[in-house]
C-alpha cells in the first residue's frame, strides 16, 4: 500500500515530466482501445495517470506486486535472465507492462477495440 508521503514525492515527480515523455504518453494514448496510461514508482508509487484517483490506485497497488512477483519467478529461473514485458489480457482488459529499473509503464486497454 501506498502511504501519504509516497503520494507527495510521487506528485513532485510528476510535475517534472518533460514534454518529450509527455507527447510519447499523449501517442499512445491516442491509440484506438487505449484507456488509461499510468507511471509508477517500482513500489507503487503514481507518478503519472490518465485514469480516475481510485482507477489510478487499484491498478498501482495490484500491478507493481505482480510485477515484483513476475520479476522474481524470471530470476529464479534463469539468475541471467529479467523481466522486459507482462501482458494480462482477460475478457474485457488487457494491462501491458513495461518495467524499467526505476519505473513501471501501465497501458490499459479493451483487447475487442484494437486496430
Amino acid at each position: 500500500m501506498m502511504a501519504s508521503t509516497s503520494t507527495t514525492a510521487a506528485t513532485a515527480t510528476a510535475a517534472s515530466i518533460s514534454n518529450d515523455v509527455e507527447e510519447t504518453l499523449a501517442r499512445i494514448r491516442s491509440h484506438k482501445g487505449v484507456e488509461g496510461v499510468l507511471i509508477l514508482t517500482k513500489e507503487g508509487a503514481i507518478v503519472h495517470t490518465s485514469l480516475t484517483e481510485k482507477q489510478s490506485k487499484a491498478h498501482a497497488a495490484l500491478v507493481s506486486q505482480l510485477t515484483s512477483k513476475a520479476s522474481i519467478l524470471v530470476e529464479s529461473l534463469d539468475p541471467d535472465d529479467e523481466l522486459s514485458f507482462l501482458r494480462i489480457r482477460s475478457q474485457k482488459k488487457e494491462i501491458m507492462v513495461a518495467p524499467d529499473k526505476d519505473f513501471l509503464m501501465l497501458v490499459i486497454q479493451n483487447p475487442d477495440a484494437v486496430d
